[in-house]
């Protein structure tokens, strides 16, 4: 027999929870929401009579969760106020009852667990009927009856004239606020090639409401089960799910880490080393050779710039977006795979598998009540994290145009169903394309080489062009890197599966090379610790640098030559001079992080930008395609079709248009290159072969 019993929980309140039952009475009085009183655990529950009653509510949810109530009603209070019907809720569960989704089995049935998750889905809130009231239309006399799963039971008869003329009055039913969850397991807990398993989470009272899809939260609760099939035709088989008694969400993502005081002086150590650039760079994906740039670009974005919301309620994206392009076999994906195993928060996805729905938000009916409910996708689920989008040049068109809205404003919009909701989606965006032919074109713009539309382009921050291009020296370092891997892995394997034959010292000093500067372990922790308390503030300097970078490249515009910056530019610079601070754990942005990040961002541009007919960088020509000379060449032999027209009725012949181009100083190689492509994209038409026409707009 256990020790549990209301007059026991009435000593247990009042002993370690006097301020709080006083705090709830007056919220009661006031009239105010919330009727629950959160007990600590591990805090409380484990010091009580030895810990025998915490034991015994985990053991015995249902009879231990009825003395609690019971016993809190019983507690005084200064306000002299009824505390009957409110609800204690348990949190702070010990480590041995968090169980993971995937671990849950028969023997937690009716037991009182933790399990942490995401939150995948949520319906909305809606009454449930505890206690429903039925009319008799003979006596007009009241039968209440409980009402325990989703179908409404009605009494047989009429408890006083047994006819069955009863009629159900839903407003002197008793009801409470209900919600239903889909909770799934974290994905970076998951082993490689499984599902991540979910379950149901059931929220009643002032628990309802309380959560968004995306948030991560730990539900303790009571497992229950359930028989599967509809109506009368149960199986054996049954559903398991959650009774939530109390959730904890875990809003500070990078908060989730727990920073010691040896971690912290571990931090600052590594932060006051000379080279601490140097190290950060070494320690992102060190099997890979090469790519210093781009490895420093993808350090500044697991830092992050600084979030800003100004006083007129504009927000400006702290998140830097970085866009790889290249060759096959220049490690994209892997490098994509190691800023997933670094990244504090990372969600990976890739866009052949990737519909719309599942890389930022859906709505999808509810399997039981068939209502429409809210799932988030990818994008949700790495809010305050870093997004990795591998092939994202291979999504449909429909689908990679809701990452517009996810980039810029940070927020997935959904209007389906009768549902319209924005959610966050607060997260840096690395993505990997292909280029379409294969290989990289050097002088064909980035724009016509991947298919993503220029707006789309314009939003990254910065886009780097990975290539294979032979060099005798590089390539050397480049093999003897790739073999002293695979010599290093080959022994680790003998040495684990058939004789140590090497000794550990032989493997040590193989392995130097390709292991991370900083243990992994300790730079997520450092990144964290920069993005929890690092807010770096621009210096008078650092902005004179930027302003003269900025305007420099801009003078250089003269009458009708291309632009070679825009203010976009100018945004992800003052981003990125943010997070080369924080790498730091710089209170100020100073001028050494402006040349850093322009060198950076030079080296990006002069991939991308440059028009190689003239030699000048023309932004233009990076996300649209089309260079300032090209886009002038274009309207030239336009206005030379317009006018040559009425002298033509079947179309004008394309010999007199390469001719006038020719006077005009078009090469008549390019001008055939510009009407075929104004055919291609509609603006002319052929009504006879080798003639032209415009297409007039109507």
């Amino acid at each position: 027999m256990g020790i549990s019993s209301p007059a026991l929980w009435t000593e247990f309140f009042e002993r370690y929870y006097r301020e709080e039952i006083n705090k709830l009475a007056y919220k009661i009085k006031s009239g105010g929401d919330g009727r629950s009183i959160y007990v600590n655990f591990v805090k409380d529950l484990t010091i009580f009579q030895e810990g025998k009653l915490g034991e015994e509510l985990i053991e015995n949810p249902d009879e231990v969760l009825q003395h609690a109530e019971k016993g809190l009603a019983n507690v005084t209070n200064i306000y002299g106020v009824s505390l009957e019907g409110c609800k204690p809720r348990f949190y702070s569960l010990p480590t041995a009852r968090k169980v993971l989704i995937r671990d849950l089995r028969a023997q937690h049935i009716g037991k009182f667990v933790a399990v942490e998750g995401i939150v995948r889905k949520v319906t909305e809130v809606r009454p449930r009927i505890v206690e429903a009231a039925f009319a008799c239309l003979n006596c007009g006399s009241i039968n209440m009856v409980q009402q325990e799963d989703s179908q409404l039971r009605q009494p047989f008869e009429c408890s006083k004239c047994h006819t069955k003329r009863l009629i159900f009055l839903p407003d002197s039913s008793v009801s409470v606020d209900s919600q239903r969850l889909k909770v799934q397991e974290y994905p970076e807990n998951l082993r490689g090639g499984e599902q991540p398993q979910t379950i149901d989470v059931v929220l009643e009272g002032d628990l309802a409401g309380s959560v968004n899809p995306g948030d991560r939260v730990v539900i303790n609760g009571i497992v229950r089960a359930k028989p599967r099939g509809l109506g009368q035709r149960k199986l054996t088989h049954m559903d398991l799910y959650l009774e939530g008694n109390s959730i904890e969400v875990l809003h500070q993502e990078y908060e989730e880490f727990e920073i010691t005081e040896k971690d912290r002086e571990m931090i600052m150590q590594l932060a006051m080393s000379e080279d601490i650039y140097g190290k950060i760079v070494r320690s992102i994906a060190p099997s890979i050779y090469g790519h210093e740039d781009v490895k420093l670009a993808i350090a500044l974005q697991l830092f992050g710039g600084v979030p800003k919301k100004l006083p007129d309620g504009t927000e400006i994206r702290g998140d830097i977006h970085i866009l790889l392009v290249g060759d096959p076999g220049v490690a994209k994906s892997q490098l994509l795979r190691y800023v997933h195993r670094i990244a504090p928060r990372s969600v990976y996805t890739t866009g052949k598998g990737t519909t719309t729905a599942g890389l930022t938000a859906t709505a999808v009916r509810d399997e039981v009540d068939g209502r429409w409910t809210l799932e988030a996708g990818a994008l949700v689920l790495a809010d305050k994290g870093v997004a990795l989008v591998d092939e994202i040049d291979k999504m449909r068109k429909e689908d990679r145009s809701a990452l517009h809205e996810a980039l810029e404003q940070q927020t997935i919009s959904i209007a389906k169903a009768g549902i319209n909701a924005i959610l966050r989606a607060r997260c840096a965006l690395l993505g990997a394309a292909n280029p379409k032919y294969g290989r990289f074109e050097k002088y064909t713009p980035i724009a016509e080489q991947i298919e993503m539309s220029p707006t789309l382009l314009s939003r990254f921050d910065l886009i780097f062009v990975l290539t294979d291009e032979p060099d005798e020296e590089r390539d050397r370092k480049l093999v003897d890197h790739i073999l002293q891997s695979h010599q290093l892995g080959e022994m680790v394997e003998r040495a684990k599966n058939v004789s140590a034959e090497y000794s550990e010292d032989v493997i040590r000093a193989k392995a130097v090379r390709i292991e991370p500067e900083v243990n992994p372990e300790l730079l997520r922790k450092y990144i964290a610790y920069a993005r929890k308390t690092v807010y770096p503030i621009l210096t008078d300097e650092a902005k004179k640098r930027i302003e003269d970078f900025y305007l420099s490249l801009r003078s250089r515009v003269k009458e009708n030559s291309p632009v070679p910056i825009t203010a976009r530019q100018l945004e992800s610079i003052v981003r990125l001079a943010e997070a080369s601070a924080r790498v730091r754990l710089s209170d100020r942005v100073e001028v050494e992080d402006v040349d850093r990040v322009i060198r950076i961002m030079e080296k990006s541009l002069m991939q991308i930008a440059v028009d190689p007919e003239t030699g000048e960088i023309d932004i233009d020509l990076a996300y649209s395609g089309t260079s300032k000379r090209q886009r002038d060449r274009i309207m030239v032999i336009k206005k030379i079709i317009e006018n040559l027209e009425p002298s033509y009725e079947k179309g004008v012949p394309e010999e007199e248009i390469l001719a006038e181009a020719e006077r005009e100083g078009i090469e008549r190689s390019r001008a055939k290159e510009i009407l075929s492509k104004l055919k291609q994209h509609g603006e002319v038409y052929t009504p006879r072969y080798g003639h032209y026409r415009l297409v007039t707009k109507v």
